[in-house]
């Protein structure tokens, strides 16, 4: 048995071809096989049903791949440590975003990174929760950005700041008319939501009453993929919407007229950083947090006694 192997069977199981685990190994799919298939008569078991399309392991193989996950995890954090101990930052870092994050979080911190580390090479994906957790759990990515506390079996969570929910509320919405929200003012028509999977929906319909109302035509009514959406369709239309606040900093004076804070204590949003417990570039993850801690504003980086609203 041999790491190449390993590195083999696990393509295999990420892509579920043949073919494209070869081409990710920079190797011939004969030679793949032919690999896989020794391991397979020296263990004594089929890793994959081969009858299937695309291919999926067997039931041993899946536990078998289990393994080679964390062993090919353990392999790699031995060039890691040599890296650590020459403070040497360099090499691939891999990070997974959630989109309501993305736009407002990147700008503040990526290109300070960038400068500070020219020898990293940084891979940014946008991408959902659960597809950050699985890469995360499969290797693919080094970090995810996201909301918690999720508290996944395997994963290790990192809290980098919390951020306040914002109100968004057309000129004509009975919400424009308050200086500040409360908990009560949300149990109101017009509120416009992100679609299905996005955990800051989830977050906005705790927040806004998860009752016997939200089943009906009333208060949700229409949804979107984008924050930037429903913005403008509030501009353009009528009700109001919940934002997250690096989302209204950016606005021009019009649209901030538009946003009202929650009264204390206000309701906010854990960020962290997430990673697999036995992560590798520990050095360059604690880099990564230390430049977005940096960077952020001010008002997010004050301790407050505000509500945590779970996912």
């Amino acid at each position: 048995m041999t790491l190449s192997q390993l590195e083999y069977i696990v393509a295999v199981d990420t892509h579920r071809h043949f073919a494209t685990a070869a081409d990710h190994c920079h190797v011939t799919q004969p030679t793949l096989s032919m690999q896989i298939q020794k391991l397979e008569d020296e263990l004594g078991v089929l890793l994959f049903d081969r009858s299937k399309q695309p291919v999926v392991p067997t039931e041993t193989g899946q536990l078998i791949l289990n393994q080679a996950r964390d062993v090919l995890r353990t392999a790699r954090r031995i060039p890691e440590i040599v890296k650590e101990s020459k403070e040497d930052f360099s090499g691939e870092l891999r990070l997974g975003i959630i989109p309501t994050l993305a736009p407002y979080l990147l700008p503040y911190f990526i290109g300070q990174f960038i400068d500070r580390y020219p020898a990293v090479t940084v891979h940014i994906q946008e991408m959902m929760t659960e597809q950050v957790l699985e890469r995360l759990k499969n290797g693919l990515i080094d970090v995810g950005i996201v909301v918690t506390p999720l508290d996944e079996n395997g994963l290790l969570e990192i809290p980098l700041f919390y951020e306040p929910f914002v109100v968004y509320a057309s000129d004509s919405h009975p919400l424009f008319q308050k200086t500040a929200i409360s908990a009560m003012d949300l149990k109101t028509d017009g509120l416009w939501l992100l679609t299905e999977g996005h955990c800051f929906r989830n977050q906005v319909v705790s927040l806004c009453g998860n009752d016997k109302r939200l089943n009906g035509s009333q208060p949700l009514r229409y949804e979107t993929g984008s924050l930037e959406t429903l913005i403008k369709l509030i501009d353009k239309q009528d009700g109001f919407t919940l934002l997250p606040y690096l989302a209204t900093l950016d606005m021009d004076a019009i649209r901030k007229a538009r946003t009202r804070p929650f009264e204390a204590p206000q309701p906010v949003r854990e960020v962290s950083l997430v990673m697999h417990r036995s992560f590798l570039k520990r050095k360059l993850i604690d880099a990564l947090k230390q430049e977005i801690v940096t960077h952020l504003p001010a008002e997010l980086t004050t301790k407050k006694k505000n509500t945590i609203v779970g996912i």
